[in-house]
């Protein structure tokens, strides 16, 4: 018996989409690891099992009180035979709604609980990877796992599982209280069924083939729009001139959606006009055999009418038994992909329990032991032999032509990668024992690629020390020489950045950057190209204050611009990943080397 909670089936889809067949070939999902998402709720389901099962039992009652209602008690008259059974209708009718609402929130709740716990380890684990991870992966696939394949997976445990208990449990009681009912007409039913289903089977999966192509039209303007409406999109199509061209292309897809809007509606209305002709030829030949009754036998006219509605109503649950297949395949095929990211490794493990650091008592000695890199997809080594000591308190500037392995030395010492060879120390500690939330604390960097994100100044700012007060961000723009310009903005720290911050110029950005990174204070410093996007002027400015901001603390600094790193206490000349020449501004010149060449 058709429940109110019972799932309306989506007429479709039968057919199994080729790319989830392909995904579960690639990446096949056990069903021991599928339902290990279940782990501890095994307890709610049993118990949505349990509803479901009781509500189609009680759902039975209805037919049967119906015929006693048309062959009983109306022709006798009998008043408290009909109350009885009425009353008995509408408790069957509050018992199998109350069921439903029960079922519906137990294994909506599971469900959700599920996603969350699956969502928060897989943000996690991405989270975890290394940032080569992120230059080789698309952001959009990212977003996509963590945020569609998971919530798409909600259709699984709240629809689709009950969904199958729901329509057998309903399919096997309907089809038994038939029998019960009037065998004869059961057997009818055997014949009228399946070319009922057929039918409107056959003009569900034109919808949905079209409604595929529809989607997969969207899923194409949503990437132009993404792609040319966005800051950067809108600068290279104004710089360029391909606005017309942009424009011409999002046309022709918008204008290709009218076409399969139109076919879609009209299979849509075939559907719908196969369905009623099928729910009314059910009961008409049903009707039909009642009046041979010289041929079948007689038959009262509650079992004809109870039988009717028995009828149509096992209809649904058998639709959505037959849907269940690839339903479950493009269930699987999520959870592969998800499942894919979790099965990652991680190149930067976190350390187990990991040393702990005291920041108070941090002195800053840094050592590179044979440091080595080569990436995986690589033959060559991207640095080799990298023996440097940064006493606590002094700067290192590192200097070299374009690819010469400076940032990524300095990446190392971040621990955004880990080297393949050798070690880093931090006051004798391996950078790799060390716990992210220590490491962050005491190594504070800023990059020649400045992110800030869509909000106010000081939400950006307090993303590096949240409890940091309004005169500490003052005192940090203050530092980073952007005090005033803030201070002349309307909305002074509460001015939104825009996205990634093209509100403000890239020095302006940069120097957002570096107060960002003085509100946490770190006693070891790392700046990749931090003054580059300055000028002069602004430079010598920021520059006069990073000196002072130096003093006591252990720097490492990459630059280009070699009039940045004179007053360095050492300084490392790389080339092709190797050191080949080391001192002090003075001495490197006086060599007459690399160092030189550069300065020249």
């Amino acid at each position: 018996m058709v429940t109110l909670d019972t799932p309306v089936p989506r007429f479709g889809p039968a057919r199994i989409d080729p790319a989830d067949r392909a995904q579960l070939s690639e990446s096949p999902v056990t069903l021991q690891r599928a339902l290990g998402l279940f782990a501890g709720h095994g307890g709610s389901l049993l118990a949505v099992v349990a509803i479901i099962v009781v509500a189609s039992l009680v759902g039975l009652a209805s037919p049967f009180l119906l015929r006693e209602v048309i062959d009983v008690a109306l022709p006798t008259q009998n008043l408290t035979l009909l109350v009885w059974l009425v009353v008995g209708m509408v408790a069957v009718a509050a018992i199998t709604g109350v069921l439903g609402v029960w079922q519906t929130w137990l294994a909506t709740a599971v469900g959700q609980r599920v996603m969350h716990t699956l969502r928060v380890r897989v943000f996690g684990h991405i989270q975890a990877q290394s940032l080569d991870f992120f230059k080789r992966t698309r952001g959009g696939e990212i977003q996509s796992r963590l945020l569609r394949d998971v919530a798409g997976l909600q259709s699984v445990l709240t629809s689709t599982a009950t969904s199958i208990a729901s329509n057998v449990t309903t399919a096997v009681a309907t089809a038994v209280a038939m029998v019960v009912l009037d065998w004869r007409l059961s057997l009818l039913s055997l014949l009228v069924l399946p070319p009922a289903v057929w039918g409107t089977r056959k003009v569900a999966l034109v919808r949905r083939e079209i409604t595929g192509t529809m989607q997969a039209r969207l899923a194409e303007l949503h990437g132009e729009v993404e792609e040319v409406l966005s800051v950067n999109g809108a600068l290279l199509a104004k710089t360029i001139g391909s606005q017309d061209a942009d424009r011409e292309r999002f046309a022709v897809t918008s204008e290709s959606l009218i076409d399969l809007e139109v076919r879609s509606q009209l299979a849509g209305r075939w559907r719908m006009a196969t369905m009623g002709i099928v729910f009314a030829a059910i009961p008409a030949l049903l009707y039909l055999m009642a009046g041979l009754g010289s041929l079948i036998g007689p038959i009262s006219i509650g079992t004809l009418i109870a039988f009717a509605s028995l009828q149509t109503a096992i209809f649904r649950p058998i639709m959505g038994l037959l849907n269940t297949g690839a339903q479950w395949v493009a269930s699987m095929a999520l959870l592969s992909r998800i499942f894919g990211y979790l099965d990652l490794p991680i190149d930067v493990p976190e350390p187990d329990p990991g040393a702990r650091f005291d920041r108070r008592t941090v002195r800053g000695d840094v050592r590179f032991e044979g440091v080595g890199l080569r990436f995986a997809d690589s033959a060559t080594d991207v640095l080799s032999d990298i023996d440097i000591t940064i006493a606590p308190g002094t700067s290192l500037a590192v200097v070299g032509e374009t690819g010469s392995g400076k940032s990524t030395l300095a990446s190392l010492l971040a621990r955004l990668a880990d080297p393949t060879a050798g070690r880093i120390l931090i006051d004798g500690v391996d950078l790799r024992e060390l716990r992210a939330a220590d490491r962050t604390a005491i190594i504070g960097m800023v990059t020649q690629e400045t992110y800030l994100v869509h909000a106010t100044i000081a939400e950006n700012l307090r993303r590096a020390a949240p409890h940091a007060s309004d005169d500490q961000l003052w005192e940090a723009l203050g530092t980073a020489q952007l005090a005033d310009t803030v201070a002349a903005l309307p909305d002074g720290l509460d001015t939104v950045v825009g996205a990634r911050g093209h509100r403000f110029s890239g020095g302006e950005r940069q120097r957002l950057a570096i107060a960002r990174t003085l509100l946490r204070n770190p006693p070891i410093l790392v700046l990749d190209e931090a003054t580059s996007a300055l000028d002069t002027d602004t430079e010598r400015d920021l520059q006069a204050a990073l000196d002072h901001l130096r003093a006591g603390r252990t720097t490492l600094t990459i630059a280009h611009r070699l009039s940045t790193v004179r007053d360095a206490d050492q300084i490392v000349v790389l080339d092709a990943g190797r050191i080949v020449e080391r001192g002090t501004h003075s001495e490197l010149l006086a060599r007459g080397g690399r160092y030189a060449a550069l300065n020249r």
